[in-house]
């Protein structure tokens, strides 16, 4: 079909939601976009070391390499370790694919950092599935960047699994709460989370802005792909950001 966009994306083996939430996403512009996807293994989210070296280089960099078979326009990391691993890694990343596919990438953490940038935000509100101790490491690497963490809500969960098994309700509450101290911004960082869809209407009652992991890489591959993203308004504002097409 001429005209086609593709977007890759690399996926954790046991997240259930990314792929439904992202194929929803971008339903109305079916069949001019389209994500596909390419898994690594990912089970658990921890600080022990075996947790940890899920997320080296050569796995991801495989399933990169079999999303570019495909001529993706993008291809993006949908995850979220370097909020805990650091930045820099995601960095890294990003220059790997570039480097080894010519196609330019992204990363859901690069996403949001971006967002945050652009937004001039440096108070966040802060919803995760994690642990306290990645929890504590992520509210670091925030503040390394000028941006402090002013209210959160983690769920003590090490199961990734188990993350997409936390229903509406919960997590509407937890956004709610985080909310109420008036943060500038608040960040659902988890690509396991079922929450793209709560953003548009939890930001008209909260009158603040929530970005969501999901929602924010799917905004920075349509940008990389040169697609407008206005179409998906109904998702959230962030997907009526003005943005500076340059800025990674």
């Amino acid at each position: 079909m001429p005209g086609r966009t593709l977007l890759g994306m690399i996926t954790p083996s046991s997240n259930t939601v990314l792929e439904p939430l992202t194929g929803l996403m971008l339903a109305d512009l079916y069949p001019g976009v389209t994500a596909h996807f390419s898994r690594f293994r990912v089970t658990e989210i921890s600080l022990e070391q075996a947790a940890l070296d899920q997320f080296d280089l050569a796995p991801i960099m495989s399933a990169a390499e079999l999303l570019a078979d495909a001529m993706p326009a993008s291809i993006a990391w949908n995850g979220t370790s370097a909020s805990w691993l650091g930045f820099d890694r995601d960095e890294q990343l990003c220059r790997e694919i570039e480097n080894q596919t010519g196609i330019p990438a992204v990363t859901s953490v690069l996403a949001i950092n971006e967002i945050l940038t652009v937004r001039g935000v440096t108070r966040i509100g802060l919803v995760t599935p994690y642990t306290s101790d990645v929890q504590q490491r992520i509210v670091r690497n925030y503040r390394s960047l000028g941006i402090d963490c002013i209210a959160d809500a983690h769920f003590g969960e090490r199961n990734n699994f188990a993350f997409a098994e936390f229903g509406e309700p919960y997590l509407e509450q937890r956004i709610r709460e985080v909310a109420a101290s008036k943060p500038q911004a608040v960040i659902v960082l988890c690509t396991n989370l079922r929450a793209a869809q709560l953003v548009s209407r939890l930001e008209l009652e909260t009158n603040i802005p929530i970005y969501d992991s999901i929602a924010a890489v799917v905004w920075k591959a349509l940008i990389q792909a040169g697609i407008e993203t206005d179409t998906l308004a109904n998702w959230g504002s962030l997907f009526s950001l003005k943005h500076d097409g340059d800025m990674q």
